[in-house]
């Protein structure tokens, strides 16, 4: 991939994982840390490299850690999601992803591409998932192109105000993972 390599994280990668989801956090959303969405960060050993069923991925440019994107069990949480959204993915046979995050100085290479396959190639062969599940803010500049090149929307969560979270739930196809999606089913609204 022209000087890149994508990986799982190794500890000696946390520090510059870190640094790419923190960077992101205040240069790109505007916002900031925030412990009540962020508490992840501050952890990524304990959180992504122990628990089985759990993973980082890092891309690098040589050995400086320059995208992430991280899978660990539990689907939506309800509240701020739908009840129903959380029931359609069950925290304990859904895998999320969480972090998918490339250095603006790296983008257009392909490397998110490749860590969301390489995450769902790891939640198929884990075994134990049934969905892998994300949420985007569709206000994050090419967010809603770029998954849905990868993924089936299930819900959109856009109330027009754009001051709020325009929130886009989709349904990744893991490699492997044998199961009808439900990516369709709910698209667009709650069910009736």
């Amino acid at each position: 991939m022209n000087g890149y390599t994508v990986t799982p994280a190794a500890p000696h990668h946390l520090e510059g994982a870190r640094r790419v989801m923190l960077d992101t956090f205040y240069r790109e959303f505007g916002y900031g840390y925030q412990p009540r969405w962020h508490w992840d960060v501050m952890d990524l050993e304990g959180v992504y490299l122990r628990p089985a069923g759990h993973t980082l991925i890092v891309a690098r440019h040589g050995e400086e850690v320059v995208g992430t994107t991280a899978v660990r069990a539990g689907g939506p949480k309800s509240p701020p999601h739908p009840e129903w959204l959380a029931r359609l993915y069950p925290n304990d046979t859904t895998a999320q992803l969480f972090r998918v995050y490339v250095a603006p100085a790296h983008r257009r290479h392909g490397l998110a591409g490749e860590m969301v396959r390489q995450a769902g190639r790891f939640v198929a062969e884990h075994g134990g998932y049934h969905a892998l599940y994300l949420h985007t803010d569709t206000r994050v500049q090419g967010a809603e192109e770029f998954w849905r090149s990868l993924a089936e929307p299930v819900f959109d969560a856009r109330d027009g105000d754009p001051g709020n979270f325009q929130t886009l739930h989709f349904e990744l196809p893991p490699a492997g993972l044998s199961r009808t999606s439900r990516a369709g089913t709910r698209q667009g609204s709650a069910p009736r």
